[in-house]
């Protein structure tokens, strides 16, 4: 078991359960994430699923019931990883191909809470029967397949983690990027204003603030038409009653 935390006082709280507990903190402990760590903005406590077996081979998985390929988590193990972390604060989550979606908005929300219990799944995956008993909300980082639910946690517990107060500084800053206003964000320049043959677009040197506003946002808008159609229906459905936007 390992718990990372810093002498300040306590924020938010992740508690993570996994098969191993060396892949934590990984990129969870650099940059931004990395100094709100130290900086005691939120804590990190790392528990070992294995440290949960009873028996003397610590055995945390068996074969699936009615048949199958591969192995299936054992409800006896996990549940009682869950049981030792029960004082432990924010929303129980389990991530899984299977499971919603993570979003901005979700991100923003579980942000707002006091923290957050991450179950890592392997193999073929947990015994449905704990999901059930300890109301696991079920997550997925995307329709694809990982080799566990490391990776998956440290993307959900980054999305987090940049929204609690104090980690970004100015507020303006995330709430001006991509999926904040439902749209994906616009493109960036900077210096050298010529850069290989290529010049960046006029307006931005113009100086007049409201027009650069209204340039990135129609850049928004024609990004998110052309590579996102799912996120600009919503977009549209969202800001049918104010807006003059058509598809």
């Amino acid at each position: 078991m390992a718990q990372m935390r810093a002498e300040h006082d306590e924020g938010f709280q992740a508690t993570i359960l996994t098969l191993f507990p060396d892949m934590f903190p990984a990129t969870l402990g650099l940059s931004l994430a990395g100094r709100a760590l130290e900086n005691g903005l939120w804590s990190l406590d790392v528990k070992n699923i294995r440290d949960y077996a009873t028996d003397k081979h610590r055995t945390v998985d068996d074969a699936p019931l009615g048949g199958g390929h591969g192995m299936v988590l054992k409800p006896d193990v996990v549940s009682a990883g869950l049981a030792d972390v029960a004082g432990a604060k924010g929303r129980r989550i389990y991530m899984s191909p299977r499971g919603v979606p993570l979003t901005q908005s979700l991100a923003r929300a579980l942000a707002q809470e006091e923290g957050v219990v991450i179950v890592c799944g392997r193999y073929e995956g947990l015994d449905q029967r704990v999901i059930d008993h300890h109301q696991l909300m079920e997550v997925s980082v995307g329709d694809y397949i990982l080799s566990g639910g490391e990776l998956a946690a440290q993307i959900l517990l980054d999305s987090i983690v940049r929204l609690l107060p104090g980690v970004m500084g100015k507020e303006i800053g995330h709430l001006q990027e991509s999926f904040e206003t439902g749209l994906l964000e616009h493109n960036h320049y900077t210096q050298p204003r010529v850069w290989n043959g290529m010049a960046a677009p006029e307006i931005l040197a113009s100086g007049h603030h409201e027009k650069i506003a209204a340039w990135r946002e129609d850049q928004a808008k024609e990004l998110t038409k052309e590579r996102r159609p799912d996120i600009w229906k919503r977009f549209l459905a969202k800001n049918s009653g104010n807006s003059g936007e058509s598809s």
